[in-house]
């Protein structure tokens, strides 16, 4: 029996379920805090709404009894494998939990599906999902917070040099030679960061690192407009232009055809010598062969990653023995606060969706994001 893998784990399930009286200001300081946008269109005017009457739930007790509270009329079930939820999605009008690709290749008739996780590639991917013309909404910015001083936080260890001094104190050695030289320890004020893929989670690095005094330049997909701490917004093709110039590269980009492996030899050519390469978004936007080549050739200072490809790395991998790369298993997303946000735009989204509503936070299953 094969549990869904998605790009939270199981464990953000397993919390106590929060008060929900008086929610409904709680939800609209949500909704202006992290930005979330409201699909175009009305959720009784996509074709195949209805009225829900059943839902199926990925897993935790608890907040199948909080929805079951909130809304009577609905019959909810739950399931934490796919024969489970397959059997049980067949006769649903909605799916609550993770983008699995198996889940869609049978048809069923569910009609609108709920990620709970950001990344939603197992679905847009599917072509039993494509094919159906499911409403897909997800997770996204929720976890931007969290991410994004996880990434400032692999960038302060590299560029103070914190990651050598947390390695040698395994050998209890004060005078250990360590990297970088002391020349090569920085202020962070006015260096440039580069942050690839201006979105929620991008947003919210490049902020921080505003704050922290940076130069902030930043790229995306569809258009030039950002907000007043970054100084530069580039479309997707001034990428390597950008590069140049950049003392720390972040990614924050989905994966799509476009983002996969676009970190590679080429992009690492392009880094000074000097600059660090922070990846906290998908582990298949980098050539790891080519990552650990330029690594080997110093034609990059160093590198934090949350994620790889492939993942989990393996034990022998060489990525491992690299003394300048920060490696952390795929957490940056783990925060205390998460869970309630995610459960409370569940919430509300079912709210919505039941009433006939715009519905938060919609995807672009042609744009995969």
């Amino acid at each position: 029996m094969t549990k869904i893998k998605g790009l939270l784990c199981g464990c953000l399930l397993a919390v106590s379920v929060p008060a929900v009286a008086g929610e409904a200001d709680a939800v609209k300081e949500l909704i202006r805090g992290f930005q979330l946008r409201e699909s175009r269109m009305a959720s009784r005017d996509m074709a195949g709404w209805r009225e829900p009457k059943k839902v199926v739930v990925y897993g935790n007790l608890n907040r199948l009894q909080e929805l079951r509270e909130m809304f009577p009329g609905i019959e909810f079930t739950s399931g934490e494998t796919d024969e489970v939820l397959l059997k049980a999605m067949q006769d649903a009008d909605v799916y609550i939990g993770w983008c699995s690709s198996d889940l869609f290749e049978e048809p069923s008739s569910v009609h609108w599906v709920h990620s709970l996780a950001v990344g939603v590639e197992n679905c847009v991917s599917s072509e039993g999902f494509v094919a159906s013309k499911k409403i897909l909404t997800n997770s996204q910015r929720l976890s931007g917070p969290s991410i994004a001083e996880h990434a400032i936080a692999m960038m302060m260890m590299l560029v103070r040099g914190l990651d050598q001094y947390g390695a040698i104190k395994t050998t209890r050695d004060w005078d250990a030679p360590i990297l970088p030289g002391q020349d090569a320890v920085w202020e962070i004020n006015g260096k440039t960061l580069l942050v690839v893929g201006l979105g929620g989670i991008g947003t919210e690095t490049a902020k921080r690192g505003h704050g922290l005094g940076m130069n902030v330049i930043a790229t995306r997909n569809s258009r030039r407009e950002g907000p007043d701490y970054v100084s530069y917004v580039g479309l997707a093709d001034e990428l390597l232009t950008l590069t140049a110039r950049a003392d720390v590269i972040i990614s924050t980009v989905p994966i799509t055809p476009k983002t996969t492996r676009l970190f590679d030899r080429n992009f690492f050519k392009t880094m000074k010598k000097s600059a660090y390469f922070i990846n906290i978004a998908r582990g298949k936007s980098v050539v790891t062969d080519d990552l650990v080549e330029a690594l080997n050739e110093g034609e990059l200072a160093g590198a934090g990653l949350d994620v790889t490809d492939p993942e989990p790395l393996p034990a022998d991998h060489p990525l491992w023995d690299q003394p300048r790369v920060i490696i952390t298993p795929h957490v940056a997303y783990r925060s205390e606060l998460l869970r309630d946000r995610i459960w409370m735009v569940v919430r509300e989204n079912l709210r919505r969706y039941a009433a006939g509503e715009k519905l938060l936070s919609q995807v672009n299953v042609e744009r995969g994001y």
